[in-house]
């Protein structure tokens, strides 16, 4: 065995990258504090093929110093957008036709494993402390949670992004 140079993976380079297909699913971002998962989210967003990703409220923008540390270049081929308030971008994409999932622990959460993914989706990550913010939750139409055995209540929200994206992925590639 021996470990594949970077040039034998087969990967696109970024034009074509950004002119390719991909699963028609967004990520928003709710006031995310820490800006190496903002990069680490564009980082798994490139990997998985994401449509966009669309940073509301505190959540820091490209181009930073601290997202690129761990964005490792995504910030050029993820597409993404900027909203001020998380209920506004929510609203718009309401109005272009996705369906709004938060993930997020609530009284009608269904696990992760349980949840056939379907096109156009909004899957919307919350604050690293809050979890989603109490003006997005009305905003959406199902919640989405992982199981987890441990004695901690949630994931770092660019892990958690990570699983929900390949979860996607997995199952709307075929599609695409």
């Amino acid at each position: 065995m021996r470990k594949l140079k970077l040039d034998e993976l087969g990967r696109p380079d970024a034009d074509t990258f950004r002119a390719s297909q991909k699963i028609p699913v967004v990520a928003v971002l709710d006031n995310i504090r820490s800006l190496h998962n903002v990069g680490s989210v564009f980082r798994s967003a490139d990997a998985f093929a994401i449509e966009a990703i669309y940073l509301c409220g505190i959540t820091a923008c490209p181009p930073h110093r601290e997202i690129n540390k761990t964005a490792l270049g995504a910030t050029e081929t993820v597409e993404w957008h900027y909203f001020e308030n998380t209920a506004e971008c929510l609203k718009t994409l309401i109005e272009k036709g996705y369906e709004i999932i938060c993930i997020e622990q609530t009284d009608q959460s269904v696990q992760l494993h349980d949840h056939l993914p379907q096109p156009k989706t909004a899957l919307v990550f919350g604050n690293e402390v809050d979890g989603v913010s109490e003006e997005a939750i009305p905003l959406c139409q199902n919640a989405v949670e992982l199981a987890q055995a441990g004695t901690k209540h949630s994931l770092n929200v660019s892990v958690c992004a990570g699983i929900v994206f390949w979860h996607f992925f997995n199952i709307l590639h075929k599609f695409a």
